[in-house]
């Protein structure tokens, strides 16, 4: 590991951070769990849902 940079823990985080009745986040359509375990998650894992999970919550709320 020695000799490579750090990657940034990809992130959906808005700074809107209220879950809503569904227990959805306001601002990045993540559940508290997700929030919580978001740091452990791999790449594969977070990646698919900034792009597939996450997008469709925020269209199935109307946003």
């Amino acid at each position: 590991m020695w000799g490579q940079a750090a990657r940034p823990i990809l992130t959906p985080c808005i700074g809107v951070c209220t879950l809503g009745a569904d227990g959805l986040c306001e601002g990045c359509h993540r559940s508290g769990a997700e929030i919580a375990a978001w740091s452990s998650m791999d790449d594969a894992t977070r990646t698919r849902l900034m792009l597939e999970v996450l997008p469709a919550r925020e269209a199935a709320r109307g946003g």
